[in-house]
């Protein structure tokens, strides 16, 4: 069963109590560099990483040990704690909620599993409109959960937000056109051109699914949502315009607005891997700020989108193993870089790797923060 949607975020959410308002990451998500008086000024330049929450801890591995993941992202005590673990080591601006893209898929009853080493395998592909017709319907109440990991996530943060996410619908229904993971996503690509209709009611569910797990995520307590679209970079611009750009947008229309009463909407990011030639279009779809990977200099974002765009990125991770002076410089770099947009929070242009040395992690917040905002 699906119930009519609230217009308002809760009263006891972080936003509407004024704990996560002021932050430094939402002041940049607000881009605050535009206005005036105290609120331009946050603390310090914030930072967080993508996929933060996991992969490079060794206090994550120990905890997964035994649960697979998808089991871990429903489990309301280990998601939270998995969540909670990179703010206590990193001081990072923010907590990442642990889950994955295709949790909405699991919730909805479609049978899926992240395979080790592989990613996400469903048990069946998508690939016919009688299979998408046999596709189950949502309920709301299967993100019980969510709500309870992130309730016990936003009472140990405090003033710390929190950002939810969901994958884009191109990226949710490339893996469920593949089946898995796939290098080129030539399934999904020609399924817009050969049977462009069972692609828009796929596209569709998608778009539905992504919507209101990041919805959940805000009613419950999140600060802020981003979608992540991994795989849009596989698209030409004309395809991304006409088959996929709608779809997003109707993703992000869940949640476009949704703040405190009485307060901002929960700012919403916008990010995808090699989206370079399409950043515009990824503003077009809803979102306030738009995360930009490590292949575009900042300074060239702020140039096609627009100083009114806050930026989200782009340290490159490929940096990470490099000598302190070498990653030094380039972080220096990309604080500059991102110093023409209306607002800029530091963040990997892509995610964390897993061999990262969390110990490097902590250095590189510790440099963002020692610069002054």
């Amino acid at each position: 069963m699906t119930t009519s949607p609230a217009t308002h975020l809760p009263p006891d959410h972080p936003l509407s109590r004024g704990l996560t308002s002021e932050s430094a990451l939402l002041n940049q998500y607000r881009g605050s560099r535009t206005s005036t008086g105290a609120a331009a000024k946050p603390e310090r330049r914030p930072v967080w990483f993508m996929r933060q929450a996991g992969r490079s801890l060794p206090e994550y591995r120990k905890l997964r040990e035994g649960t697979s993941m998808l089991d871990s992202c429903l489990n309301p005590e280990l998601a939270s704690e998995i969540t909670l673990q990179p703010v206590r080591r990193h001081d990072v601006d923010a907590a990442i909620f642990f889950s994955d893209i295709v949790i909405p898929l699991r919730l909805a009853g479609v049978g899926v599993e992240i395979k080790p080493g592989v990613g996400p395998v469903l048990d069946a592909p998508v690939r016919t409109a009688a299979d998408v017709a046999a596709l189950p319907e949502l309920d709301d109440a299967a993100f019980a959960p969510i709500t309870e990991a992130i309730e016990r996530t936003t009472a140990e943060l405090g003033r710390v937000p929190l950002i939810g996410f969901a994958g884009a619908p191109f990226t949710l229904a490339a893996y469920m056109v593949e089946g898995r993971p796939s290098r080129d996503h030539l399934g999904p690509r020609a399924m817009m051109h050969a049977d462009p209709q069972t692609w828009n009611a796929l596209a569709a569910w998608a778009a539905d699914v992504s919507g209101r797990f990041m919805r959940a995520q805000l009613m419950a307590g999140a600060s802020a949502a981003q979608l992540f679209d991994s795989w849009a970079g596989s698209l030409g611009r004309a395809d991304y315009q006409q088959h996929v750009l709608p779809h997003s947008a109707a993703a992000f229309s869940y949640v476009s607005g949704l703040g405190p009463a009485d307060g901002a909407p929960a700012p919403l990011v916008h990010f995808g891997t090699g989206t370079s030639e399409i950043l515009d279009l990824l503003k077009t779809a809803g979102a306030d700020v738009i995360g930009v990977d490590y292949r575009l200099d900042l300074t060239e974002a702020t140039r096609r989108l627009g100083p009114q765009t806050p930026l989200q990125g782009n340290i490159d991770p490929a940096y990470l193993p490099a000598e302190w002076p070498v990653l030094e410089a380039h972080i220096r770099q990309v604080v500059a870089a991102g110093s023409a947009a209306a607002g800029h929070v530091l963040n990997l242009g892509h995610g964390v790797p897993p061999e990262t040395d969390p110990e490097v992690l902590t250095r590189v917040v510790e440099l963002i923060h020692s610069i002054g905002p």
